[in-house]
C-alpha cells in the first residue's frame, strides 16, 4: 500500500473532465491478493483513506462501489479466477481525490470492458454495475495505455460542499 505516481492514472483524469493531475490532493493504492478476502480488505483500506482524507460521509456510499469494482475484478478478470497464493496480484485498487471529486479506481489484467448484467429475481450476479452506477456520479473504463495489458473500471463521486 502507498502513494503511486500519477502516470498511470493521467489518461483517466484526462477522461473524466477538465483537471490537472498535478490538482489531484490525494492519490493512493492499495495491491489487492487474488482471493475474495480481499474484498474485505480493500473497504478497510478505503474506510482509513476516507477517514484520512476527512471525507467520512462518503464511506458507505464508497465502500459499496469499491466491494463491488473489486468483486468483478476478481470474479471476472482474472484468467482462472481467484486462487490462493497469486504471487503478481494482478489486482490493484486506487483513490484519488481532486478539488471537487473522489475516484475509485480498481485496475485488473483482462482487456474485456465490464458489462451491467441482466440479474433476474432473486439472482445476485449481474446487480454489481447497476449499483455502481446508483451510488456515484459516473463510472466507466479504459484500458491501460502503452505496454501494460488490462483495463482500469472507475467511479466518480462528487465530494461535498464545506
Amino acid at each position: 500500500m502507498g502513494n503511486e505516481g500519477s502516470t498511470l492514472l493521467e489518461p483517466l483524469w484526462q477522461g473524466l473532465a477538465p483537471i490537472d493531475p498535478s490538482g489531484v490532493s490525494g492519490a493512493v493504492s492499495c495491491a489487492l491478493p487474488a482471493r475474495y478476502e480481499a474484498v474485505k480488505g480493500a473497504r478497510q483500506f478505503t474506510g482509513s483513506t476516507l477517514r484520512q482524507w476527512d471525507i467520512p460521509e462518503l464511506l458507505d456510499e464508497v465502500a459499496l462501489v469499491v466491494s463491488e469494482l473489486v468483486t468483478n475484478a476478481l470474479r471476472h478478470a482474472l484468467p482462472c479466477g481467484p486462487a490462493a497464493g497469486e504471487p503478481d496480484r494482478p489486482v490493484r485498487l486506487h483513490l484519488m481525490r481532486g478539488p471537487s471529486r473522489l475516484v475509485c479506481a480498481v485496475r485488473d489484467p483482462s482487456e474485456v470492458g465490464p458489462v451491467a448484467g441482466e440479474a433476474g429475481c432473486g439472482e445476485e450476479s449481474g446487480r454489481g454495475l447497476h449499483l455502481v452506477e446508483s451510488f456515484t456520479d459516473g463510472w466507466g473504463w479504459r484500458p491501460l495505455a502503452g505496454t501494460r495489458r488490462g483495463k482500469i473500471v472507475w467511479a466518480v463521486f462528487h465530494l461535498p460542499r464545506t
